[in-house]
């Protein structure tokens, strides 16, 4: 399950590269395209990070960030389904793929806790 998510996570950085490949070029978008590559970037780092923590407590605090970087990326990808409609199926492919690292995270986070609390 570990490896699949860094997987996971890894195609969706790449795929969040790829697709701001495709995003025209202007002051307007590049604001947004580098905001999208970088919280889609800090994903896969931060999750990586944490397979590395230490301690539970330094897991939970690399969870939060890559929670807060999965978000963040939704965050963009519905703001680029809103002015690039003409690329809406491949940025619902994005999107989808972000919110169940979102949700794969929380709950990640939550059994950690939990588990925290039973020590």
């Amino acid at each position: 399950m570990k490896n699949e998510i860094i997987e996971r996570t890894k195609r969706f950085a790449l795929g969040c590269w790829q697709f701001c490949f495709k995003v025209p070029k202007s002051r307007e978008y590049n604001a947004f395209v580098n905001q999208l590559i970088r919280s889609s970037s800090s994903v896969g780092a931060n999750y990586r990070a944490s397979q590395r923590a230490k301690s539970t407590a330094d897991f939970i605090n690399k969870l939060k960030i890559v929670e807060e970087e999965a978000d963040e990326s939704v965050y963009w990808l519905e703001i680029f389904e809103e002015i690039l409609p003409e690329h809406i199926q491949e940025i619902s492919i994005l999107k989808r793929e972000g919110k169940e690292l979102l949700a794969i995270t929380v709950a990640s986070i939550n059994t950690a806790k939990k588990n925290q609390k039973r020590n």
